[in-house]
């Protein structure tokens, strides 16, 4: 039952991964666009998640930390980036 379990969680984090890909690269406006990267770093963060559970590494989960504040970090900046604008 487990294993089925996670291969739907698998196909479920792929499709919403590649739907946020297609807003990533059709988004009419770049916060649309920065919105779209930042929910493909917090899809990989699920997949990292749910492949540590799935071997039952857990070290995995401190990779998941990583690449969770990398990203946050990102989003800080596209949003200073953002709030300037292109006034210099």
């Amino acid at each position: 039952m487990i294993p089925l379990v996670i291969n739907i969680v698998y196909f479920l984090l792929s499709l919403a991964l590649l739907l946020a890909f297609i807003r990533l690269t059709r988004g009419p406006s770049l916060p649309d666009r920065v919105v779209a990267l930042e929910l493909i770093a917090s899809i990989v963060v699920g997949f990292v998640g749910v492949h540590a559970i799935d071997t039952g590494i857990s070290s995995l989960l401190d990779v998941a930390i990583v690449i969770a504040l990398t990203a946050f970090l990102a989003a800080i900046g596209f949003a200073r980036f953002l709030e300037r604008g292109t006034q210099e």
